[in-house]
């Protein structure tokens, strides 16, 4: 376990100081695990999320059918027409992208909207990496809205038996919804306050981009309802929302194909597929594959149970708490699914009601991933967006985003259900 920890941290130092290799990086770090025996090569399908490369495969493909469409721009020229300043412009980007989130993956979500706050950026000549930071981070916090938002929050639904309402309103009291929305409200004012200094007016443009092909647009709002129709489908195969998203890009494809009638129109959208992107989130998947194979996040979750002393308000505190910390680094997708069955046993040892240590565990755990740009899917999909834009994403421009949201979005959620659940 000692070897798995030391591979898995030093990869990560390399990947935070030597951002611009960071697939290549995660990608021999996997290798080792391999060879090493660490993950056994039986495992090595198992431990790759399937369904979120295919997801983001074919949503990058339609995004680039969206894109040529002119539908960001059309988009951008409305946003710009209602909004007073380049400030504003980036907060209300950011909860357009959160309540989206809501209801559909947080790396669709940041795919959709990206191209929209490229598109404005581009008008207004304006830097687009706090731009599309922000979108990702609103991106995360809201995948714990509702039961559809994100990976963890259907686990948790799965898990406690609850429905798409229990979100909203739960044996009696308000969910966890309100307190997701109550952090994003915090935390867009202090995206506000982040964006103090962007006051450059934008000008009123009466002309209006025109939409050359609205089919990639219909395809993007089709794929939003079918993923979240699908959340509601039982035992459904495991890679059914990145068939949709392959699915509808294929139809985008021809579609596009047969009106233009040339080669560029079938290539063009493949090499829009950021597979350096995709071979980074392969190479983490197989990475965390490898701990949890070599038991550290049961470790893990065992110290963790330990450090709550019986006290359930310590323990509380602990969970929510150590889990920003722990989900900063590492997928949260198994260190949750570990932590369920850990949460419900300590609940029925201090014979109290685990609501409050479930929402404390999935609201740390989504929100972690804000705290470090390659602690969340989204995150790692919009630094891809802008580096194939040109642009190079430092440590620091994202921390200075990531930790301050992340700690506007947290606090507020923290007194909220204790508040609620736990006095």
């Amino acid at each position: 376990m000692v070897y798995a920890i030391i591979l898995f941290a030093v990869t990560y130092v390399f990947m935070l100081v030597f951002s611009k290799y960071r697939p290549y990086i995660a990608l021999f770090s996997a290798l080792l695990f391999v060879i090493s025996g660490m993950l056994p090569v039986q495992d090595i399908i198992g431990s790759i999320d399937f369904n979120v490369l295919l997801m983001i495969a074919g949503t990058m493909g339609l995004v680039k059918l969206f894109i040529d469409s002119k539908m960001p721009a059309l988009l951008a020229d409305l946003v710009m027409s209602r909004v007073p300043n380049v400030q504003m412009a980036a907060v209300a980007l950011s909860l357009f992208a959160g309540i989206i989130s809501a209801f559909v993956d947080n790396v669709a979500t940041v795919l959709m909207v990206a191209p929209v706050a490229l598109a404005i950026c581009k008008k207004l000549n304006t830097n687009p990496v706090p731009f599309i930071i922000g979108i990702a981070v609103s991106s995360n916090l809201q995948g714990a809205a509702t039961l559809v938002g994100d990976t963890t929050a259907i686990m948790l639904g799965s898990y406690a038996h609850m429905s798409f309402l229990d979100f909203f309103r739960y044996k009696g009291k308000p969910g966890i919804f309100f307190a997701v929305e109550l952090g994003a409200l915090v935390s867009a004012a202090i995206l506000a306050i982040l964006f103090r200094h962007a006051k450059e007016k934008i000008e009123k443009d009466p002309h209006r981009t025109e939409v050359t092909d609205y089919v990639p647009s219909v395809l993007l709002l089709l794929s939003i309802m079918l993923l979240i129709t699908a959340s509601f489908i039982p035992n459904k195969p495991d890679i059914t929302n990145g068939l949709i998203c392959v699915t509808l890009f294929a139809v985008g494809l021809i579609d596009s194909v047969i009106k233009k009638r040339s080669l560029t129109a079938l290539t063009e959208p493949l090499r829009a597929i950021d597979f350096e992107t995709i071979g980074l989130l392969l190479g983490l998947f197989l990475m965390i594959g490898g701990i949890t194979n070599m038991g550290v996040i049961d470790a893990a979750a065992d110290l963790l149970a330990k450090m709550g002393h019986g006290n359930v308000f310590l323990l509380y505190t602990v969970i929510i708490w150590a889990s920003v910390l722990i989900s900063a680094f590492i997928d949260n997708i198994p260190y949750v699914a570990t932590m369920l069955p850990v949460v419900t046993g300590l609940a029925g040892a201090l014979g109290i009601d685990p609501t409050l240590l479930y929402f404390g565990l999935l609201s740390g755990a989504t929100l972690g991933g804000n705290c470090t740009p390659i602690g969340a899917s989204a995150n790692i999909t919009g630094i891809g967006i802008l580096r194939k834009e040109g642009y190079t994403v430092k440590n620091k421009d994202f921390f200075r985003i990531g930790i301050p949201f992340t700690l506007a979005a947290i606090i507020p959620a923290y007194i909220y259900f204790w508040v609620l659940y736990g006095m």
